[in-house]
């Protein structure tokens, strides 16, 4: 079972490819969400080295970050070993 962790948000580094899809109102309406409710569903990332990567997430992330915190829930996803 993955683990709930806190990841600094600043350390976290979203590729090009996945900024893409980014649509501004679906994360506004995630950061009201959020203030109400808090963050329901933790975002995934996979270590690269001293950051973390995006794997799941970026409306969440960026919601948050909108938000001014420093901090997000997620988990860490292992990389196949092949």
């Amino acid at each position: 079972m993955l683990k709930k962790q806190e990841f600094p948000i600043a350390a976290i580094y979203v590729p090009v490819k996945r900024k893409q899809g980014f649509d501004a109102a679906k994360a506004a309406a995630l950061a009201e969400s959020i203030l109400e409710e808090g963050l329901r569903v933790p975002i995934r990332v996979r270590e690269d080295g001293d950051r973390f990567v995006l794997v799941e997430g970026l409306h969440r992330l960026e919601a948050c970050r909108s938000l001014g915190e420093e901090t997000i829930t997620g988990v860490l996803a292992q990389a196949r070993v092949r």
